[in-house]
């Protein structure tokens, strides 16, 4: 089977920005067993602006484009690092690949894209993919890594897509800001209804994301570690 993972920087990070050790130990461990059992794994993996926080002691997360920029490339150095270090301990390997909207949108960039990918995994390499912060802005970014994540999924016709995330599944409102949000427990298939919260999520993307892509099976929950 293959198999996107999507790790949040909630998961990945204290409040703080500095690293959760413990979650990311885990993680790595886990993943490495089921790369194990078989299993060809695609990381999509958030974190690097958190990591970047944490590593240059910011007091709060940076407003300003440019500064969740620097953020961004110290983060995305520490992310790759420590995730080098941790999977090499149970023998495997990792690759980077950074990715902005217009990349996925240009057909022959796209195309080498999912060769990087598939090339990786012949070679028994574990891809882990972020949005690359350090030059995206609002005209050229994918939106967030959840959206990353779907989109990877499809163009990689993938057989699941697990997001990890302090949210427990897909609500009809933001939980962290509306108290009567309800949590949809099952998508049989995207409907208007199913659209609506997307469309109103932060990033408009989702929605599109949506729509124009067909994905396999699905899963979403909080990360027990």
């Amino acid at each position: 089977m293959r198999i996107v993972i999507k790790i949040g920087t909630s998961t990945l990070t204290h409040s703080n920005g500095n690293m959760n050790i413990r979650h990311v130990e885990r993680l790595c461990c886990v993943i490495s067993d089921l790369k194990n059992a078989g299993h060809d794994v695609i990381m999509v993996s958030s974190g690097a602006i958190g990591m970047g926080i944490g590593k240059l002691s910011l007091r709060e997360k940076p407003k300003d484009m440019p500064t969740k920029q620097a953020a961004a490339a110290v983060g995305q150095c520490e992310l790759m690092y420590t995730y080098d270090k941790y999977f090499s301990e149970y023998g495997h390997t990792v690759g980077q690949i950074l990715l902005t909207g217009s990349d996925l949108e240009n057909t022959e960039r796209s195309r080498n894209f999912k060769n990087t990918v598939e090339r990786l995994l012949e070679m028994g390499a574990l891809p882990i993919i972020n949005e690359n912060d350090t030059i995206a802005t609002d005209e050229i970014a994918v939106g967030d890594n959840d959206t990353l994540a779907a989109i990877v999924t499809a163009e990689t016709e993938s057989d699941l897509l697990i997001l990890l995330s302090d949210i427990e599944g897909l609500y009809t409102k933001d939980p962290h800001k509306f108290s009567d949000a309800k949590l949809i427990s099952e998508v049989p298939a995207i409907t208007d209804e199913i659209r609506s919260p997307a469309a109103q999520a932060r990033h408009s993307a989702r929605a599109e994301c949506i729509q124009k892509y067909t994905l396999p099976k699905y899963a979403m929950g909080t990360a027990q570690i």
